[in-house]
């Protein structure tokens, strides 16, 4: 079977700057990939006629796709539309679904005037075909070019999304013969990325040609996932799933979840399995494993809430930390995080606490308490535990990889492995 190739361009300025940050591609990136269309490439061109065009050409020659997001917008700097209609030898015209649908949403809706900036948004080259776009105002276009597919896409994500799932992905199923391709995902913790590599390197050896292992390490976890691409799907299952189980039976003791979910929703399910809840308190963090915890629908049955307990005074009116601990050992210890982690649960009636305190950085750090050093407590009714980390990134990412061991580390405790 040929291979279906695709290119993504994302035009604007701001992407090549570094002012707003590239999300779209990815987004594109991984449609493809569930349909067996490979990504060649994906370029950031700026708002520019020329770097545009160039762009274009260069993509058709080694793309069955193009696919192109942004500067479809009513400002000067939105080129996009009518330089793909004189690329494509079109004439603009009105759509009137799409003015229809600008008319409803500043008039009826926003009860504003309709300006013509924002009707001519309603303008499309007469060689295209008009996807519409039901959550904004700038229409997806589609056009065709000696047996080469051009999508132009909003560079707003939500509309961009809706656009790929509703007309993007059926397109090129329509109109080429892909491949199936099959993903199967698990999660690891406590081992790192080398000797996970170095444990599973005879099982990895033996996979058939048609499967391929990734791994994906985040967060001080490692995602590992088996990918098969090919025309029998039924037969392409059943090898997956069998190396699959094969996999699983190779990290079962650090193994987290054999689904593709990320560990707040693995501890999340745990909690609404067994009816219990938790509460946190949080120093370093700043709220950020609360907002992990409540972000998935559902989570009000097993999150009660937290204690940002930045400051020290907190700490002590709030989670009962004597100040004798933070003269002695310190709010970044192991006592101060037990207290916290029995404090909090205690106050808010849950079943368990979660606490970290530390150093994120880029300051703070003493001789004693080098920065990235941060302990982290889970307590229940029976018994508290905690444990030290030392992280060497930079203050947002020591954040984040915080909160994660601290939701793996209530993960634990769950499942009576602390």
């Amino acid at each position: 079977m040929q291979s279906i190739k695709a290119s993504i361009i994302t035009i604007g300025d701001e992407l090549l700057i570094g002012q707003v940050i590239d999300t779209n591609s990815a987004y594109i990136a991984q449609s493809l990939n569930k349909i067996g269309v490979e990504v060649n490439n994906r370029i950031a061109v700026g708002d520019t006629k020329n770097g545009i065009w160039d762009t274009l050409i260069s993509t058709s020659k080694q793309s069955n796709v193009v696919i192109i997001t942004g500067g479809l917008g009513p400002t000067a700097d939105d080129i996009t539309k009518p330089l793909l209609n004189e690329y494509f030898g079109g004439n603009m015209v009105t759509h009137q679904p799409t003015l229809d649908h600008i008319i409803d949403i500043f008039v009826n809706k926003y009860k504003r005037p309709l300006i013509e900036r924002n009707s001519k948004q309603a303008e499309v080259p007469d060689v295209c075909e008009v996807l519409f776009n039901e959550n904004g105002t700038a229409p997806g276009m589609l056009f065709e070019k000696e047996g080469v597919l051009y999508f132009s896409l909003p560079g707003v994500p939500h509309e961009m999304k809706a656009l790929v799932d509703k007309y993007v992905i059926p397109k090129i199923q329509q109109n080429f013969k892909t491949p199936h391709i099959v993903h199967r995902t698990l999660l690891t913790a406590g081992i790192g990325e080398s000797f996970l590599a170095e444990m599973i390197s005879d099982f990895e050896t033996t996979l058939p040609s048609p499967i391929k292992l990734a791994y994906l390490p985040n967060f001080g976890m490692v995602r590992l996932r088996l990918t098969g691409i090919g025309e029998n799907e039924n037969e392409l299952i059943s090898n997956i799933e069998e190396a699959f189980s094969q996999l699983k039976m190779q990290v079962h003791e650090y193994l987290v979840t054999d689904k593709d979910e990320p560990m707040e929703v693995v501890v999340g399910n745990l909690l609404k399995a067994n009816n219990e809840t938790v509460a946190t308190a949080e120093s370093c963090t700043g709220g950020f494993i609360g907002h992990l915890l409540s972000k998935h629908a559902g989570s009000s049955q097993f999150y009660t809430g937290g204690i940002i307990s930045y400051d020290n005074r907190i700490k002590t009116e709030f989670l009962d930390v004597s100040s004798e601990i933070l003269h002695t050992v310190g709010a970044v210890s192991k006592e101060a995080v037990e207290q916290m982690a029995i404090a909090v649960r205690s106050k808010m009636n849950t079943t368990y606490g979660v606490s970290v305190s530390g150093i994120m950085g880029p300051s703070g750090q003493t001789d004693e308490k080098p920065l990235g050093m941060v302990w982290i407590g889970v307590a229940n009714k029976e018994k508290v535990f905690s444990k030290v980390f030392y992280l060497r990134f930079d203050r947002s990412r020591n954040i984040e990889v915080t909160a994660t061991q601290a939701i793996n580390l209530l993960r634990l405790l769950i499942i009576n492995k602390i």
